[in-house]
């Protein structure tokens, strides 16, 4: 299991500041992706810019993604205001 962490829009479209989900141990940014947002559906709406940070670091769009138990996954939202 990772540690899903949800901040800003994300937060509020979820539900909750954070989730345990099992995923794959090696994947695609896409494919972590996709897992997220089969648990909180209500990400969809941001989903084209959403960023995914892995223990701190940003993943790019076309990072290959190696999980262990434990690691954490931040979902953060487009970046917006004035």
């Amino acid at each position: 299991m990772v540690n899903i962490l949800f901040f800003a829009k994300s937060r509020e479209l979820s539900g909750v500041n954070s989730a345990q989900i099992t995923v794959l141990s090696q994947c695609t940014f896409t494919n972590l992706l996709e897992n997220i947002l089969q648990q909180y559906p209500s990400l969809a709406v941001i989903s084209e810019n959403i960023i995914l940070a892995l223990n701190e670091d940003y993943l790019s769009k076309d990072s290959d993604v190696n999980l262990q138990e434990g690691d954490e996954i931040a979902v953060i939202p487009p970046i917006s205001g004035g």
